[in-house]
This record gives C-alpha cells, structure tokens and sequence, in this order.
C-alpha cells in the first residue's frame, strides 16, 4: 500500500462504511442511502483496497467488522466533521439556504411542539426539510452517528459531547371523559378507576409510571399502549381514565376533561439535544433559535 493512498479517500467512501457498520448489513445500509447494495459494495471495495483491511466478515447471516473497522470507525467521524466544516460558512441566509434535517422525537412532543415549529420555518425558510424519526429511548447514538441533527426528549441526558437546552416545562394531570363519569379527585376514585397507560414501544415504562409505584401507590391499570396518539379514543365515551401530560390537551387529547393529581408528581422538563459538531453551526444555530422561540409560549 502506498503512502499516498490517503489521498484516494473521500468523504462518500467513509461515510457509507459508517452507515454499514451503524447498519451491520450491506442491504439496510444501501435502503438507508437510498442506493444500489452494489453501490455500497463498490465503495466498500474501494476503501478496502486503500486501508488494506477486509473491514467486515461474515458471522452467521449477517456481518461484523473487523478489528481495523472498529479502530476506523471514530476516526471517520472525525473526518467526516471535519470536512463538514470545510464547507460550511459563516452565514446563513434562510430565504435561500437548501438543506435537509432529522428530528428524533416521540409523538407526544412531535404532536405538539413541531407543528408550530415547521409553520414558521416554512414561512422564513422554504428551502428546509425535514424527516421525523420516532425514538423511544434517548439513544445518543443517532446524534453521534449524525442520523439526526436534533432530539426532543424529556429529561437532560449525562453526556460530555451531547449539549441541551430546556424548551419548555410540562406537569402531569389525570384525564377523564366527563360526560361518562366524575372526576376521580380523590386518591381512592383515582386508585379505583380503570386507567390507560402508555409504554413506549411496548414494553418502556413512562418515568412518571415509576415514580408512582415507588410512592406505593397501585393502579388499576386496564390496558397499555405503545404510544401517546392512541390513548384519546380509548378513554372518550367511556369511564375509564389517563395520567399524561398536560400539554397534550391542545391536540392528542383534546375534548377530555382534566384533574389535578390527588397527590404530587416532579415536573417534567422537555429538551432539545445535539452533538458538539453542530454547536457553531449557522444553519442549526438558526433551527435551534426558531425551536426555542416556538415553545417559548409554553415554556
């Protein structure tokens, strides 16, 4: 391998290899990229050829890398962000920047905060656009890996190269269909009522369930969801009742009734998260700056 095989690396070639190994399949990477499988295995070939590593083997159905793959992995991050830098300017014009960015979100704070984020960027800066990502889990991964360049999510992370900012402050209250029963504003009408509860994805407590239990107190619970959308046609036209938050009684939850809890629950702070590389940005220094601005009513 010659010493100047450095120069025959390119920014593509890394971050396909990045994908597939985030991926740990040639065929997801290549859906993710939105290419061919052969596409992904030339480029692969090609940066085998260069480092002089096999970079992934077969295990099984599937592949793993190689020892020389994880060394690589961290510094073609590295390089990537650097070559990102390289291109990004000082300013940023939102009446003609073009550019595209991943919002990881569950559908409670996508139901609420992002719609009037998405309206005002629209009106200043019609050049954007965005994907949502479901998460279920802070997984800081998908801002390290750059699958998303901003997360919404309750509670402020532990983490050196993941920077927050609180957006708005929300408290728990009891949802209930008054036009079947009363509220339960007691703690024996609450402990006996039938409740809904929610479990991300399934199986993921909300941290509002837990703290409840901790307390002693035992609910009712009559049914769990994976999410939040749901939890309004179940409870409407029926006796049955929810703790969620209360913000979610601008839409998800709309033409319920409410009532505080017969006993007192922590406030639940919403952030947004990014990593590091994003910090100076114009472009996502202006994103944050409208996000803030859109939840600033509600803060």
């Amino acid at each position: 391998m010659s010493e100047l095989d450095y120069l025959r690396l390119d920014g593509k070639a890394l971050h396909y290899f990045l994908v597939v190994h985030e991926e740990g399949s040639v065929s997801r990477a290549a859906e993710r990229l939105g290419t061919s499988q052969s596409a992904v295995s030339h480029t692969l070939d090609k940066l085998r050829d260069i480092t002089g590593d096999a970079l992934f083997v077969r295990a099984g159905r599937g592949i793993v890398p190689t020892s020389g793959a994880l060394d690589l992995v961290e510094k073609a991050r590295a390089s990537l962000d650097s070559l990102r830098n390289l291109t990004v300017s000082g300013e940023f014009d939102p009446a003609t920047a073009k550019q595209h960015f991943f919002i990881a979100t569950n559908d409670y704070q996508r139901d609420f905060i992002l719609p009037g984020l998405f309206k005002r960027v629209r009106s200043e800066a019609s050049g954007l656009t965005f994907g949502v990502l479901p998460t279920y889990y802070t997984k800081l991964d998908i801002l390290r890996e750059d699958r998303c360049q901003l997360m919404i999510v309750p509670g402020p992370p532990e983490a050196t190269d993941i920077i927050q900012r609180r957006l708005l402050t929300d408290q728990y209250v009891c949802y209930y269909d008054p036009s079947c029963r009363t509220a339960p504003s007691t703690s024996e009408e609450y402990l006996s009522a039938q409740h809904v509860s929610v479990m991300l994805s399934g199986y993921r407590p909300l941290p509002m369930d837990k703290t409840i239990d901790d307390m002693g107190l035992k609910r009712n619970i009559f049914l769990t969801l994976p999410n939040f959308s749901g939890v309004l046609d179940f409870i409407r036209g029926t006796d049955l009742v929810a703790t969620l938050p209360s913000l979610m009684g601008v839409n998800n939850m709309r033409g319920l009734a409410t009532h505080s809890l017969p006993f007192e629950l922590p406030e639940m702070d919403i952030y947004m998260l990014w990593h590091e590389r994003y910090q100076a940005t114009p472009s996502h220094r202006w994103l944050r700056h409208i996000l803030a601005q859109s939840c600033s009513g509600n803060a």
